[in-house]
Formats: structure tokens, sequence, C-alpha cells
């Protein structure tokens, strides 16, 4: 059994964690996530990956010709071998079936290249994983993966490894009590904590005891909570549950059943299964779409002090459903009620809404800011945290008031010295088109958010939306509404910071395709001007330069996409 300490520190009286399980492949989605989010601590869980190939013939021919292999060892009374080394000794066998001859060489030459890919797949997350590196991050295998002590990601393995972060320690058991075919068996995590198996031997009790964790991840869940199967009944671990009824364990993080997922309190332990964050295909054949994450705040005593139940949609975050201690228990409030309702049927919600295509000059610029985000600075994350503060703080005395962030903020290359620039929304019932001239709310709220900011760091708020009016266009289907052609501008390029507030109008707008496609086509003209104004074509420079004093070359296709945005020259087809 290895125990690993390590310890880290994080400068704050609150802790935050963002725990999302079941990725199944979606590590682009996690990227959007890293980026799009503020956390100390990560927990990306199993299934990390889908299959052990790059495509699903593969996977399908090696996983026949597993169990033809499996079936064979149990004739011969030697299910107690790794599978790898039955074949290999099988192989040595003389006047060897041809059959069985070409399929064992066929399983070698498979197990390898599954090996291979397999390892690939965890260096490309942990590439990704990369581009966060003021959080910590930490990964548990599920039983889609290999023990990740032999991958990229073993500097970052739960799997009976534990870590301390402040004053809590967090520790892992990854796996579950299923084995998954197409995965080479010598290199599964093997699951010694099921149903049956005694406390006394049971490799996960055991190893929670010694290290009494305070947050528990484990893939497969606790008995009797979220591990509900039809027509099964309970699978999940009585190990598991036994050990967090009798300790001081704050959060138990689990996964594995997609349509268990939830909030639950039982002792004085949280328990959280926030849904597959990859896409899954079901039984019947269906997708069903991911996504889906919980974040979680703990105060300076090390107690959950909150939690978020949050979806990712492309780079849009959707709060769901919030939870809060009162009275002694704990409140549920759902947020995104046709989200949440959705899930709760295990329907998709955000699938079943047409794609669209923005004009050529937004995916070029959406293309650009995603390449200069990775290489996010630490002062971008900290004025991102600082304006999420202090939305936090104003929402008692004003209600509804959402911030989109643009300039170094919202490409993610902020400095020490840079200011935020930004555009408000908020709702008033004066209807005032022109909100920064003469409306007495938005002077209201700009005074709030100059006090809950403070002296940290200058800000210039360049507009001011009206959601009553875009929400009043929407329906009326006003195409030549000014304030909602601005209102699409911004959302199709910016960053927002309490985007609850915004997410049901953006759903409105969403929901009609066309409309938002004319809207887009009307504010081509405002981009021509926007992206040759100045001080933007000095902003790209500063940006660019940036990069190169971390050593950081513009890639020649980024350089290109980079003069036709700002219009020095045609756009190319070349990606």
């Amino acid at each position: 059994m290895l125990l690993t300490n390590r310890q880290y520190r994080v400068y704050s009286s609150i802790m935050r964690f963002i725990y999302l399980t079941d990725i199944h492949g979606a590590f682009e989605r996690v990227r959007d996530l890293l980026f799009e989010t503020i956390a100390d601590v990560y927990i990306i869980a199993g299934d990390l990956i889908d299959i052990p190939f790059y495509n699903m013939d593969s996977a399908v021919r090696y996983w026949e010709i597993q169990n033809h292999f499996s079936a064979l060892q149990r004739r011969m009374g030697k299910k107690d071998m790794v599978l790898e080394d039955f074949v290999d000794e099988l192989m040595e066998t003389p006047d060897l079936p041809s059959d069985d001859e070409e399929k064992g060489t066929k399983y070698q030459q498979y197990t390898i290249r599954a090996r291979r890919v397999m390892q690939q797949k965890y260096k490309v997350l942990e590439n990704m994983i990369l581009t966060k590196p003021n959080s910590r991050v930490f990964c548990l295998p599920g039983n889609y993966d290999m023990d990740l002590k032999y991958t990229a990601l073993h500097e970052r393995d739960l799997h009976l490894h534990w870590y301390q972060v402040d004053n809590i320690k967090i520790a892992g058991y990854g796996g579950a009590d299923i084995f998954t075919a197409g995965i080479p068996e010598r290199y599964v995590v093997k699951y010694r904590a099921g149903i049956g198996t005694d406390d006394r031997k049971n490799e996960m009790y055991l190893f929670f005891k010694a290290v009494k964790p305070h947050i528990v991840v484990s893939h497969q869940p606790a008995h009797g909570i979220h591990d509900w199967i039809a027509p099964i009944g309970p699978s999940g671990s009585p190990a598991l549950r036994t050990f967090c009824d009798n300790n001081d364990v704050k959060l138990c993080l689990t996964g594995h059943v997609h349509n268990q997922w939830g909030f639950a309190h039982e002792e004085n332990t949280i328990y959280l299964n926030p849904s597959n964050f990859g896409e899954v295909t079901l039984l019947t054949g269906d997708v069903h779409e991911g996504g889906f994450f919980h974040q979680v705040e703990l105060d300076d005593k090390g107690a959950v002090s909150h939690v978020l139940f949050r979806k990712i949609v492309e780079d849009r975050i959707h709060d769901v459903a919030e939870y809060a201690p009162e009275n002694g228990s704990w409140k549920e409030t759902i947020i995104d009620s046709g989200r949440h309702a959705a899930l709760k049927r295990y329907e998709n919600f955000d699938a079943r809404i047409k794609k669209y295509s923005h004009i050529p000059e937004i995916v070029l610029f959406k293309e650009i800011k995603q390449f200069f985000k990775t290489f996010q600075t630490q002062e971008t994350e900290e004025r991102l945290e600082v304006l999420e503060k202090a939305l936090m703080s104003i929402e008692d005395r004003l209600e509804d008031v959402a911030i989109d962030v643009v300039g170094s903020v919202n490409v993610g290359q902020a400095q020490p010295s840079s200011d935020i620039d930004m555009v408000i929304y908020m709702r008033c019932d004066m209807n005032c088109e022109d909100m920064q001239s003469n409306c007495p709310m938005f002077q209201d709220a700009k005074a709030l958010i100059e006090e809950a900011i403070g002296s940290q760091y200058k800000f210039e708020i360049l507009d001011c939306i009206d959601l009553n009016i875009v929400e009043r266009s929407i329906r009326e289907k006003n195409y030549e509404c000014e304030v909602t052609q601005r209102f699409v501008a911004y959302r199709s390029i910016c960053r927002t910071i309490n985007y609850r507030v915004i997410a049901p109008i953006e759903d409105m707008l969403n929901e009609d395709i066309e409309f938002r496609m004319e809207l887009e086509g009307s504010i081509r003209s405002y981009f021509k001007i926007f992206v040759t104004n100045t001080r933007y074509l000095q902003s790209f420079e500063k940006y660019v330069n940036r990069l190169k004093t971390v050593g950081i070359k513009l890639p020649d296709s980024m350089k290109r996409k980079i003069r036709a945005f700002l219009q020095e020259e045609p756009p190319s087809d070349e990606s």
C-alpha cells in the first residue's frame, strides 16, 4: 500500500474545489472548464478515457479476442493468471491450433497498441492540466482506465495516495467492482473493496483508516447513496459507507452510476455525484450529454460552506442548483429548472438546441482567444476571482447583476498593471436605452462594484445593458433593437462573471437561431470598427510580446488568423 504525503498551501480563507467525474475522453471539455473556472483544487475522477484505441472498430476486435482467450483460460483452469501472461504462455505451446495462434498474435499486438494509445491519451490530458499552473489538480482512475502509475498523470494519482492542502487531507480509491472489457488486464486498477469483502481485508477501508482523510474520492459510490442500479439494487461499497459514517469525512466524492447523481447529507458527510462530465452511450444506443460538475467551498475551519451544481456547455457555465447550510440542515435551491428537470429524467437539454455558426469575424476571434487563454496568466485569474467575490458581496443589495470582461482579462493575458474593462448587465424598470448617461440604477451598481473591488484594481465600465429591453426585443423579434445587438456582440466574444443572470435570456435567444444569426449579421459593421480601433491593434501586439517574454513563439497559422481578424489580410482556409 502506497501512502503519499504532499502538502500544498492555499492563501485564502475560503478553499474552492471543483469536482468532475466520468470524463469518457472529453478532454477538450476539461480544457474549457479549466479555462472558464477558478479553483484552488480540481479533482478529475474516472473514467478518464473512453476506449483504449482511437477508433471503436479496433476496440471491438480486441474485446472479441479478449473474450475468446478469457473463455479458454477458464476452461483450462488458469483464471488466476493475468490474461496477458496466459496468452504468452499459450503461444509457446507446441502444436497450438492455427486459429488460436493467429488470435494470440493479434492479441499481443493489440495489447501493446492499447497500452501505447492509452498512455498517449493520458499525456494529452496532462498537457491540458499544465495550462492551470496555479491550481492543484488530482486525478482518479475508474474502471475504464489503466493504473495511472504507468502514465503521465502519475504525480496527480489519487488511487491509494493522499495529499494535504492546508489543513485538508484528500485521499482516493479508484476502479470499480466490474471488469471493463477492452482494457489490457495487466494495467487495470484492481478493485479490492466490493460487496462481500471483509473490512479486515478491504484494501480501500484499510487505506482510509490509516490515512484518515477529510475528503474521500472513490469512483464507485458508497452503499445506499447514489448507487442504485436497476434491476440489481444497491451496488455501492459497504466499507466506504462504514468509513464515512464513523470518521470525520467532510466530503465523499463518487461517480460511476451516471443517473444516480445528486447531493446527499448523511451523518456528518456530504456525498456528491455530479453525473457524467463526458458524453456516454446508453444501452438504447442514445448518447447522453455531459458537462456536469460540482463546485464546493470550504471555510477556514475546513467545513463545507457552499455547494454549486453546474454544467458547462461550450464556453458557458450554467448554475443548475445550489446548496447552503440553513438551521442545521442543507437547503437546495434550483437555479436552472429546465436543465435540472431534464437531468432528473436523464434526458438531454442542450443537445436539443440547434447548433449554429457564428459570423466569420466572431469565429476568428474565438479561435484567437482560445489560443491566448491556453497561456492564461495568474494576474488574469486573480482579477476574475476578485470580480466573482465582488458580485457575491453585493447580491443582497443589488440583484440580477452580471459582468462581461473584455480586453486582456477576456483573453487571459492580464499583467500586474492591467486594468479591468467590463460590460455590466442588469435590469432597469426605467427602460434606459443608454444606462450610463442617466440611469440612477447604473450609478448605484457602479458605486457598489467600486466599493467591492476597492483599491485592488482600476476598472472601466464600457457599456451597460438593460436585460429587460433585451428580453422584450427577443420576444417581439425586434431586429433593430440596438441594445440587443450590443448584447449579442458581447455574448459572442466576452467572458462572463455570474452567468446565471444572463443564461435564461441567452437560452431564449438560442431557441430562435435564425434570429440570433440575423442579429450577428447586423453587427458586422460594429466589429469592423471595433477591431480596427488603434487601442485594439496595440492590445494584440502586447499579447504577442507577453508570450515572447516567456519563450512562447506564435505559430504562423495563428499569426495569419490575427492578421485576418485585424483585417490586414483576407482569412485563410488553413487552420
